[in-house]
């Protein structure tokens, strides 16, 4: 899978977790920072997805080069 979808992924499953959390949990007072608003739980749950998602470092394979 490419970069980008894999990245498109984790963004757009985050956003849905998100708004999911929003919707079913949720701030019933108004006052919580992040789950008050449907646009500020979206985008938060987007940002948190693009973490999951995001590439990082390729792990060596240091039992390939030993074992010759």
């Amino acid at each position: 899978m490419k970069t980008w979808m894999k990245l498109a992924l984790g963004i757009g499953l985050g956003a849905g977790v998100g708004f999911a959390y929003y919707f079913f949990i949720g701030c019933k007072s108004g006052t919580c920072a992040i789950t008050s608003s449907p646009v500020i739980s979206t985008l938060y749950g987007a940002v948190v997805g693009l973490l999951f998602a995001w590439p990082g470092k390729k792990r060596e394979n240091k039992n390939a080069e030993s074992t010759g």
